[in-house]
């Protein structure tokens, strides 16, 4: 898998310069990976950071700069601590680091660095369809089949181990209870048509499971 990412970044990367020269892609790519494999992730590892990948190639169609959404995977969960609350916010400003240094144009870090920020609200505004793709790429993750979505809440629980079980069943079934009562989960048509409805049967089943209702 190292390799095919590798090989991912290397192509988003030179498309987003243009032609133009820059620095070697790869050891950025290699601190970047490093960083996705930190052994307190459990779910936020490289296989999601490929998952999320594979998906804005299915959504691909629907974005204005499909490469520029993909470098937005590569930072969107790149500084992930659970017991933190700014993790978006360190990705966005680890992008706008990097990404200049690796040749990237600003206008291009700058729309990156907005992507990875959405990810706090997952709630692009209409028409941002880069956002859309984005945070519809991330979340779909919620419309997998029943054993995946089992495994995905399991990881999600490891996570999170330092947090009481009743204190964690309380903050994730408020997360799931916000999650339902959106009038949208997903935004691209793909999404609405495909994964909508999977994904609220999820989240309900999970929230069942958690609340005994």
């Amino acid at each position: 898998m190292t390799n095919s990412l590798r090989t991912r970044w290397h192509a988003a990367l030179v498309a987003v310069r243009g032609g133009a020269e820059g620095p070697d892609p790869l050891p950025y790519a290699d601190n970047l990976l490093a960083r996705w494999a930190e052994p307190q992730r459990r779910y936020h590892t490289t296989a999601h950071l490929a998952a999320v990948l594979d998906r804005v190639d299915t959504l691909a169609d629907h974005a204005a700069a499909p490469d520029v959404v993909r470098l937005a995977v590569w930072f969107h969960d790149a500084v992930y601590r659970p017991d933190r609350s700014e993790n978006e916010e360190r990705s966005a400003v680890l992008a706008e680091r990097a990404l200049p240094e690796a040749g990237v144009p600003a206008g291009v870090t700058a729309e990156v660095a907005r992507l990875v920020r959405l990810t706090v609200t997952h709630d692009p505004a209409d028409g941002d369809t880069d956002g859309e793709v984005l945070c519809d790429a991330d979340l779909a993750i919620l419309a997998s089949a029943p054993k995946e979505y089992a495994e995905y809440a399991a990881q999600v629980r490891e996570e999170y181990a330092f947090v009481p079980d009743e204190a964690f069943r309380e903050g994730r079934a408020a997360v799931l209870r916000q999650l339902l009562g959106l009038p949208r989960l997903f935004r691209t048509p793909y999404g609405i048509a495909e994964w909508e409805p999977r994904a609220r049967q999820n989240l309900t089943t999970e929230l069942e499971l958690l609340t005994g209702m």
